[in-house]
């Protein structure tokens, strides 16, 4: 199973391509689309344009991308949410299957600990996934994505099988 991850911005976007076996995970590829534009449709277009090329280049069977938070900025939740959009749509064009993650879930998934900040979340993606060098925020957030995603669908199928006795 390839997964496409997403971590949404409306200036950067990272992205996160794993493949997930029976031996466990593969890392395929990362790395971020970097928004030039300044009118914000524009931008939209360019997060939009720039999935469906990862898409076509890497053929994932399925995406998850992270949920939109309300902290202190109203203002940056709705481009963000906006931005998710995009993004979510251009993966619907290929009719793939979007799942949507809590950042504390991706954390919990990842670290262990719901509250871990993003220089854990790239340390233990790097050691997860043996990606020696760098390896930028963006990427490691939505590479962290793609494994909470296989965490979290591979107790489905157990709870399924009814492995869990």
């Amino acid at each position: 199973m390839r997964i496409l991850g997403i971590d949404p911005g409306s200036r950067l976007t990272g992205y996160g391509i794993i493949e997930e076996s029976a031996r466990g995970y593969k890392y395929i590829a990362s790395g971020s689309i970097r928004i030039k534009a300044d009118y914000f449709p524009d931008r939209l277009k360019q997060i939009f344009d720039g999935i469906v090329q990862v898409v076509e280049m890497y053929h994932p069977q399925q995406m998850a991308i992270e949920q939109v938070f309300m902290h202190k900025n109203a203002d940056s939740a709705l481009k963000l949410g906006q931005a998710r959009g995009a993004a979510i749509c251009a993966v619907q064009t290929t009719g793939l299957p979007v799942f949507e993650y809590a950042a504390r879930q991706v954390k919990q998934a990842v670290v262990g600990k719901g509250a871990a900040d993003k220089l854990q979340v790239q340390h233990m993606v790097k050691i997860l996934l043996s990606i020696q060098g760098e390896l930028s925020y963006d990427a490691s957030d939505a590479l962290g994505i793609s494994i909470c995603h296989a965490h979290y669908q591979q107790t489905a199928l157990r709870l399924q099988q009814g492995s869990f006795k």
